[in-house]
């Protein structure tokens, strides 16, 4: 019969994709994939870190090593599942928060709002939070879903809606859009993420939510163009930086490459401060 810490471990590494462990490591750097995508992108991303940084990135339901499981659709469930999974690995070490938003798939409410869900879920029930909190080609959950009613949602949906959908939010990179295969693999993943999405309402108090910083990428024909939000929600610094280009802006490998020196950066003065 599995301990409880095994069980405990094998929950967190079910939920939490870390390829590149560094037990030594001073921070954790936690990645929220954008909507309708699995966790391997930004977890590959530790090979560009220095060990000091341990990345991981958070594997939802229905997704790869998941696929056997239902997808999720509930985004309250998935919060509480992702803080238990992460309570094991951040308890004694200084730690970041990732939301990326449209680069596969123009979904970024789904990734924002469970990613600066899982941050106040954190603080209100186990007093942790992020000493930084980045967000890429993202508004703040209370804008967003704003935006979001605004498209003909309805549970009922056919996959052939939710292409629809997802092509007047912004539409598919070509080398997705002209494989059939790949993409029959995602509509399923996004139709249950747009539910959870059109489900889920944000509810801003008069409090202030979180104190850390918290910094915004985007591109400059992104439609992510109300990231001054963002200081709603913190007592922390607003900033934000602008790459040229739309919301893929982030397939280019410079600019990745900067986002990846920026976190460093962030996370090295952090002990200065």
């Amino acid at each position: 019969m599995a301990s409880n810490k095994s069980v405990e471990k094998m929950g967190t590494e079910n939920v939490v994709n870390c390829l590149y462990r560094h037990p030594g490591a001073a921070f954790k750097l936690i990645c929220f994939p954008w909507a309708g995508s699995g966790s391997s992108h930004f977890a590959k991303w530790a090979k560009s870190f220095h060990h000091s940084i341990e990345v991981s990135s958070i594997r939802l339901p229905g997704r790869e090593s998941r696929s056997n499981e239902p997808v999720a659709t509930n985004l309250g469930h998935v919060a509480a599942e992702i803080s238990n999974a992460l309570l094991p690995i951040l308890q004694d070490i200084p730690f970041a928060i990732l939301v990326t938003g449209p680069v596969l798939f123009p979904l970024y409410q789904t990734a924002c709002s469970s990613g600066h869900l899982e941050a106040l879920h954190l603080k209100e029930n186990y007093k942790l939070q992020p000493m930084h909190f980045f967000v890429s080609s993202a508004n703040p959950p209370h804008v967003s879903n704003e935006i979001c009613l605004d498209a003909p949602y309805h549970s009922g949906m056919s996959e052939e809606q939710v292409f629809n959908i997802i092509m007047t939010m912004g539409g598919i990179p070509k080398d997705i859009l002209e494989n059939k295969e790949l993409l029959e693999m995602f509509l399923p993943i996004l139709k249950a993420d747009i539910h959870m999405m059109f489900n889920f309402t944000y509810v801003k108090t008069s409090k202030t939510l979180l104190s850390c910083d918290i910094t915004c990428f985007s591109g400059t024909e992104d439609t992510a163009k109300k990231t001054e939000g963002w200081k709603d929600l913190t007592s922390g610094s607003v900033e934000n930086h602008k790459f040229p280009g739309n919301r893929f802006y982030l397939t280019n490998p410079s600019n990745e490459t900067f986002i990846i020196n920026y976190i460093t950066k962030c996370l090295e003065m952090s002990c200065f401060a």
